[in-house]
C-alpha cells in the first residue's frame, strides 16, 4: 500500500513539474514568436511576398481570361457565382417543408 502511494505521490509531483515546465516553454515560445512578427525584416518579407502574389495572381487571372474556360467562366449564367475547389455552394432553391417525408422506410 505504502509503495502505491508513493508511486501515486511521484507521479503527481512529476506531472505538476512537467506541466509547469511545459507552460513555460509554451510561454517562451509564444514571445519569440511575437518578437519574429513585429520583426521589421519580417515585415518587410512579408510585405514583398503579398506583393509577388497579387502580381502572379493578376497574371494568371489574365492568362485564364484568354482560354475556353475563362470564357466559359467569365460569360455563364448571371447570379451564379463560382464555388471554389473544396467547398460547398449554398442551396437556394426550395426544400421540402419540414416534417414531411419522401420515399418509404
Amino acid at each position: 500500500m505504502r509503495g502505491k502511494l508513493m508511486f501515486l505521490g511521484g507521479l503527481a509531483a512529476g506531472f505538476v513539474l512537467g506541466s509547469r515546465a511545459g507552460r513555460q516553454a509554451y510561454d517562451e515560445l509564444v514571445q519569440t514568436a511575437k518578437k519574429v512578427k513585429e520583426s521589421p525584416t519580417v515585415q518587410e518579407a512579408a510585405g514583398v511576398v503579398q506583393a509577388q502574389a497579387t502580381k502572379v495572381y493578376e497574371q494568371g487571372k489574365d492568362k485564364l481570361s484568354n482560354t475556353r474556360l475563362g470564357d466559359k467562366l467569365m460569360h455563364s449564367e448571371p447570379g451564379t457565382e463560382p464555388v471554389a475547389v473544396g467547398t460547398t455552394s449554398t442551396n437556394t432553391s426550395t426544400s421540402p417543408t419540414s416534417g414531411s417525408t419522401t420515399g418509404t422506410f
